[in-house]
């Protein structure tokens, strides 16, 4: 079957089985392997893209339902000027270690800051809980979505616990 959707602000035409999955065709066909394939069941969120500015778990979605609509994955979400405010708080704040949860951690963040962009702890805390990270306590990931809250805001980030108040 031929669709046709936008990736990354590009057209994208292509004739897939209907049967392939999002994930699939963006890192297979696409090359865009920042999107990462976890347990294929919607558990882990790994997998996480922003279809249309809202969260979704491309694992669980068809290619033929994204036709007509625009998918934004991590490769995506910077622009010519730099990090996106959420990949840059992932940075000041420490928020990954060993990296394969964090595009999938940063695309529901921007998913969920989108819909609250003054968030309490809590509410990040509730907003990223479809996404597994099996090296953190959260804490760091919690503090870069905070980070990149108040940035998006224009609002002075909090200093991390580490750092002096001047």
């Amino acid at each position: 079957m031929q669709v046709s959707f936008d990736v990354n602000g590009e057209s994208v035409s292509a004739d897939v089985e209907p049967r392939t999955l999002l994930v699939h065709f963006l890192r297979e066909d696409l090359d865009l392997t920042g999107t990462h394939v976890g347990c294929e069941t919607s558990y882990c969120g790994a997998c996480t893209v922003l279809v249309d500015g809202k969260s979704v778990k491309s694992c669980t979605m068809l290619v033929a339902q994204a036709a007509g609509r625009s998918v934004v994955t991590i490769e995506g979400l910077s622009g010519d000027d730099g990090l996106h405010p959420i990949q840059e708080g992932f940075w000041e704040r420490h928020g990954l270690q060993c990296g394969y949860c964090t595009p999938g951690m940063i695309m529901s963040a921007a998913g969920f800051l989108a819909e609250n962009p003054n968030p309490s702890e809590q509410e990040i805390r509730h907003g990223i809980e479809g996404n597994l990270c099996r090296c953190t306590g959260y804490h760091n990931i919690v503090k870069a979505i905070d980070y990149a809250a108040a940035v998006m805001r224009g609002d002075e980030p909090a200093p991390a616990e580490w750092e002096v108040s001047k």
